[in-house]
C-alpha cells in the first residue's frame, strides 16, 4: 500500500486510536444529530394534523426501521470489511469489498420492495391499527416502501465512506438530505395540502438528493481511496462472507429493534390505545435523539477497532473500545440530565395542538422515566460496535436481542400489564431491561478483548 495512495481518512484510521475515534465520530455525531432533529421535526409537523396522524407515522416507524435495518446492516458489514482490509494492507480486497457491498445492497433493496409493498394493509391491521389510522399509515407507507432501493443505496454509500475513514463527506450528504427534509415537510404537508402522505414524499425526495451526491463522489469524481469497477465483477465467496458475517447480524440486530417496537406498540395499545402509541412514539423520538452522539461514536469504534483487528494490534483495539465507552458514558449522562430538566418543554413540542393537548401529562412522565436508561446504553451499544469491527456480527446480534426482544419486552409486559402499572410500568420495564442487558454485554466485551490480546501475542511469538 504505497503511502501516496493513502487518503486523509485512511491515515486517520490507521493512526492514534483515541484521536481517530474523535475525528471519525465528530462528523457523524453532527450528521446523525441533524438527521434525528429531522425525525423530531417530522413528528412535530405531523402532530399538527392530530393524534390519528401522529399514531399513523408511529405505527409505520417499525416498518421504516426494517428498511433502515437492512440498508444500514449491509452498510455496516461493508464498512467493517473495508476497515479490516485496510488494516491488513490489502487494497485489492478493500476495493472488492466496496463493490460487493453495492451489488448486494441493490439486490436486497429490490427484493424488499417486491415482497412488502403488496401486504402493507395486512401488516398494519396485525399491528392493531384501527379506523382512520389504517388508511393514513398505508398511504404513508406505500411511498417509502416503494423507494426502498434509494434508501438502501444511500446507507451503503455512507457506509463505504465511513469504512475508509471519510466521515466528513458522509456527514455532508446526510446533513443536506436531513436539512432539506425539514424544509420540505411543512411545504408538502400544509402548503400543498398532502397531509401525512406529504411527509413521506418529503422524506423520499430528500433521500434521493443524498443518493445523487453519493453517486457523484463514488462513481464520477472518484477521489476516494476505494476504486470500484463492475465490468469484470464476480462474486467472491470469501468477501461475501466477510460482509454478511457482520451485515446480516447487524440487519437482524436492527430488525430486532423494529420487532421490539412492534411488540411494545402492541403492549402500549393494549394498555392505553392510540393515545398511548402517540405518547410512546413521541417520547421515543427524543430518546433516539439522545442516543445520536453514541451512534456517531459507534461509527468510530467500528472503523478503528476493525483496522486494529486487521493489523492484529490488540493494544489499539482495546484503547479504541474503552475510550469509546468512556466518551459515550459522559455524553449520555449529560443528555439524561437535560431531558429530566426540560421534560415539560419537550412535551409542548408534541402537544401544542388541540388534538394532542390531552396527552401532555402522560408524555412528560414518559420523558422523565425513559431518560434514565440513556446512561446505560454506551456499555451495550459500543460493545456491539466493537464486535462488528472485529467481524463478530453474531455477538453484536446476541447483545441487541438480549436488550430489545428479551429483557425490555419481558420487563415492559411484566410491569405494564401483569402488574397493572400501566404506561409508567412499560417505561420502567424498558429502563431495567436495557440496564441488565448492557451490563452483560460490557462484561462479554472485556473478556473478548483480553482473549484477543492473548491470541495476537501468541501468534506473534510463534
Amino acid at each position: 500500500m504505497p503511502e501516496k495512495k493513502l487518503t486523509h481518512g485512511v491515515k486517520t484510521l490507521l493512526g492514534d486510536p483515541k484521536k481517530a475515534i474523535l475525528k471519525l465520530s465528530g462528523p457523524m455525531i453532527v450528521a446523525m444529530s441533524v438527521q434525528s432533529i429531522y425525525n423530531v421535526a417530522d413528528g412535530i409537523w405531523v402532530s399538527g394534523l392530530g393524534a390519528d396522524a401522529l399514531a399513523a407515522i408511529g405505527l409505520f416507524y417499525p416498518i421504516f426501521m426494517v428498511i433502515i435495518s437492512v440498508a444500514a446492516g449491509i452498510g455496516v458489514g461493508g464498512s467493517s470489511a473495508i476497515s479490516r482490509y485496510i488494516g491488513a494492507n490489502d487494497k485489492e480486497s478493500t476495493d472488492s469489498a466496496a463493490t460487493h457491498t453495492i451489488v448486494i445492497g441493490l439486490l436486497v433493496g429490490l427484493a424488499f420492495t417486491a415482497l412488502t409493498l403488496p401486504f402493507l394493509r395486512k401488516i398494519f391491521l396485525l399491528s392493531g391499527a384501527q379506523g382512520k389510522v389504517i388508511s393514513l399509515v398505508v398511504s404513508y407507507g406505500r411511498v417509502l416502501v416503494g423507494g426502498s432501493i434509494i434508501i438502501v443505496f444511500t446507507n451503503i454509500g455512507t457506509g463505504i465512506l465511513r469504512g475508509e475513514g471519510d466521515t466528513k463527506r458522509a456527514m455532508y450528504a446526510m446533513v443536506l438530505g436531513s436539512a432539506l427534509n425539514i424544509v420540505l415537510d411543512p411545504i408538502f404537508i400544509y402548503t400543498l395540502r398532502m397531509g401525512v402522505v406529504g411527509a413521506a414524499w418529503a422524506t423520499l425526495l430528500s433521500i434521493c438528493i443524498t443518493g445523487i451526491i453519493l453517486f457523484f463522489w463514488l462513481f464520477i469524481k472518484k477521489d476516494t481511496y476505494i476504486d470500484m469497477t463492475f465490468s469484470s465483477f464476480r462474486f467472491n465467496k470469501i468477501i461475501v462472507k466477510d460482509i454478511l458475517r457482520v451485515g446480516v447480524p447487524s440487519s437482524f440486530a436492527q430488525l430486532s429493534m423494529s420487532i421490539a417496537m412492534f411488540i411494545l406498540n402492541y403492549i402500549v395499545v393494549k394498555v392505553n390505545g392510540a393515545d398511548g402509541v402517540a405518547v410512546f412514539t413521541s417520547a421515543w423520538r427524543i430518546m433516539m435523539l439522545g442516543v445520536v452522539p453514541l451512534l456517531g461514536v459507534a461509527v468510530g469504534v467500528t472503523a478503528v477497532t476493525g483496522a486494529a483487528y486487521g493489523a492484529r494490534n490488540a493494544k489499539k483495539l482495546d484503547s479504541a473500545y474503552t475510550y469509546g465507552v468512556k466518551l459515550g458514558l459522559f455524553m449520555e449522562f449529560a443528555i439524561s440530565i437535560l431531558i429530566l430538566i426540560f421534560a415539560r418543554q419537550l412535551t409542548f413540542l408534541f402537544t401544542y395542538s388541540k388534538g394532542t393537548a390531552h396527552i401532555s401529562g402522560a408524555l412528560t412522565e414518559a420523558f422523565r422515566i425513559l431518560a434514565l436508561f440513556l446512561s446505560s446504553v454506551p456499555f451495550g451499544m459500543l460493545t456491539s460496535s466493537m464486535f462488528q469491527g472485529i467481524g463478530r456480527g453474531e455477538n453484536s446480534l446476541a447483545i441487541t436481542i438480549l436488550r430489545t426482544l428479551i429483557f425490555q419486552i419481558f420487563f415492559g409486559y411484566l410491569f405494564g400489564v401483569t402488574m397493572k402499572m400501566g404506561l409508567p410500568g412499560i417505561w420502567w420495564g424498558i429502563v431495567l431491561g436495557n440496564i441488565t442487558a448492557s451490563a452483560i454485554a460490557f462484561l462479554w466485551g472485556r473478556l473478548t478483548v483480553k482473549a484477543l490480546k492473548v491470541q495476537f501475542d501468541s501468534s506473534m511469538k510463534s
